[in-house]
């Protein structure tokens, strides 16, 4: 395990116990207790947790891992998921891409087609500083004020420039996608403007890998009946992929 893997080890464990200790995580990730002071020594100066004397704890906020931290998981799937997203877009369309993993590996995607010459409508700021430079792309940003753990924009200000567009398609990374409760968030500001980028496309297609299907987060982002396709991987419980076509949602599994 490198020391990357350990970061993300540390925080997701962290996350889903509250309190972690040195000694424990050491004999739990078969590394030196020494090197776990250091990781967390190096995440706490992130304020990404607090250090305690033996451990570490979470922080009071609302607990997310970063997305810089989320990368690794499912990655190869998430890659599938991208390329044939990627593969529904026509040259000139107009796409609205929200944050967060999945969605960045889409718009890689995307520039890897060259021949499209579309117009991307992102949030995210990651997404942004990547096509930045993309001279086949027409990039509009949202505006806003940025969340940290996500790199999106969002607020009030992020609301003024998506509402006066139009999309051919957005593709929405979410926390959960589930037949009967829609796509949703963790963050009631990232869910926002993600509503608002679905409201004003034709076609909305979430794209998440199948550890995403069968629940909800915290704040609803659309319902299913918004929701014109699924891009998912084929780990996706048959059940919940049923269910979804029942809800007239295409879904693809890749």
């Amino acid at each position: 395990m490198n020391r990357y893997e350990r970061l993300t080890a540390l925080l997701e464990l962290l996350a889903e116990r509250g309190r972690i200790e040195v000694e424990d995580i050491a004999e739990e990730l078969a590394v030196s207790a020494a090197t776990i002071r250091r990781d967390l020594d190096h995440l706490a100066e992130q304020q990404l947790l607090t250090r305690t004397r033996g451990g570490a704890v979470a922080h009071a906020v609302s607990y997310d891992l970063p997305l810089r931290y989320k990368t690794a998981r499912h990655a190869d799937a998430k890659l599938r998921i991208a390329r044939a997203a990627a593969t529904l877009v026509d040259k000139g369309a107009v796409v609205g891409l929200n944050g967060g993993t999945t969605a960045t590996e889409v718009a890689r995607a995307l520039v890897a087609r060259a021949d499209l010459d579309l117009t991307i409508v992102t949030n995210a700021l990651n997404i942004a500083n990547e096509l930045a430079v993309r001279q086949q792309i027409k990039l509009v940003v949202t505006g806003g004020v940025v969340r940290p753990q996500s790199y999106e924009l969002i607020g009030p200000l992020a609301r003024l420039i998506p509402e006066e567009l139009t999309l051919d398609v957005t593709f929405l990374g979410v926390e959960q996608v589930d037949p009967r409760a829609g796509a949703s968030a963790r963050n009631e500001g990232e869910a926002a403007i993600n509503r608002l980028l679905a409201e004003r496309s034709g076609r909305v297609v979430v794209v998440a890998d199948s550890s995403k299907l069968g629940g909800s987060a915290f704040v609803r982002i659309c319902p299913t009946e918004q929701i014109s396709g699924l891009i998912t991987d084929t780990d996706a419980d048959e059940a919940v992929v049923r269910e979804f076509r029942d809800h007239g949602v295409d879904v693809l599994q890749v």
